[in-house]
């Protein structure tokens, strides 16, 4: 191993870490402010001073420069930079980033794509992927909250060379400090269920008041909307830059799925034309688990059930993976090889 990488950190069973924050938005504000409210020790610096009269009374450090933040040696720094800025900054941290001291990870929506920048900038031998599913339409330290968090589930990304402390330290201030469920993916499979879940829809719900705009008839349907219209759009209220970006920065998936969803659309309109009352059965019978999955939610009959997982030390990653694919949200540790989940289920 050549000096100038990462060497592996011990793996400790306290949770006593200072976090560093970079970038004081939505994202990066609500989890300063989560982890502050829950007694872990702040730093902070954000590209302009303006939220840090505020962020200082709530008990987060902030401090003018990247260097100093660096030089603090937190146990972890979490990137909650726009991934547009990522390339800069990860260069500025290279030079006055102690590995031995600090795991850098992030909060972006692709991952692929950090794990590429992060590796050209030298830093990946202390780098853990991570995203946290939580977030609204607003943005800004104005709009930031720590109840964002709120029963949140996060993604940790791992590759078979990822340095099994490193993980923990991440999956530690993700369970312990934040208080939320962990699931650990490898990067192809997240950007793939992200664009599915977040990225693609984001561009359908633009779609859809984009053709409202476009139609004569905009000002009566607008008048006639209701709740099926707002839940349909409000991702679509979302900053429309920051919207391009997050699509632009996972196009490949999001150009698969959006053709797939081209192709449902003209099954559904080749159907009406043709009459097709069996087609258009199948159509909107095909959901109908997720259906049930919902309604059971909402009446309150989701079962939670809590058990002990165990895994390879020498494969960690593929078996926590598999975890993920059954369904298991990592909750805490249960041992030195074995993790607490939690699977929640319809009754």
């Amino acid at each position: 191993m050549r000096d100038d990488v990462a060497k592996p950190i011990p793996v400790t069973d306290t949770y006593d870490m200072t976090v560093g924050i970079v970038g004081l938005g939505l994202i990066g504000g609500s989890l300063a402010r989560r982890l502050v409210r829950r007694g872990t020790s702040v730093i902070a610096w954000n590209h302009r001073d303006h939220p840090y009269s505020q962020a200082e009374a709530d008990g987060i450090r902030c401090v003018p420069t990247l260097t100093e933040l660096a030089e603090a040696k937190p146990s972890v720094i979490v990137l909650c930079n726009p991934l547009k800025a990522m390339p800069a900054i990860l260069t500025e941290l290279k030079p006055i980033l102690d590995p031995a001291a600090t795991t850098l990870t992030d909060v972006g929506s692709v991952k692929g794509m950090v794990r590429d920048q992060v590796e050209a900038a030298g830093l990946g031998e202390c780098y853990v992927g991570a995203h946290p599913m939580a977030g609204n339409e607003l943005s800004g330290w104005q709009a930031a909250d720590p109840a964002l968090y709120d029963d949140a589930l996060w993604a940790i990304t791992v590759r078979d060379d990822t340095d099994y402390a490193r993980f923990h330290t991440v999956l530690r201030l993700i369970v312990d400090g934040v208080g939320n469920r962990v699931i650990v993916l490898n990067d192809i499979v997240h950007d793939q269920a992200a664009a599915l879940i977040s990225h693609m829809p984001h561009v359908v719900a633009t779609a859809l008041i984009n053709q409202l705009t476009d139609d004569p008839n905009r000002n009566i349907a607008a008048a006639l909307a209701a709740g099926s219209w707002r839940d349909m759009t409000r991702v679509a209220l979302t900053d429309p830059d920051r919207t391009r970006a997050m699509v632009d920065e996972d196009a490949v998936n999001v150009e698969s799925l959006l053709r797939s969803m081209a192709a449902r659309l003209t099954a559904v309109a080749d159907a009406l034309h043709n009459g097709d009352g069996d087609e258009m059965a199948r159509f909107f019978a095909d959901g109908q688990p997720f259906r049930d999955y919902k309604m059971a939610q909402r009446a309150g009959i989701v079962r939670y059930e809590e058990r002990d997982v165990t895994f390879d030390p020498s494969r960690w990653q593929a078996d926590l993976l598999a975890s993920a694919r059954r369904g298991e949200h990592i909750i805490g540790f249960a041992g030195d090889h074995a993790v607490r989940v939690q699977v929640r289920s319809a009754v």
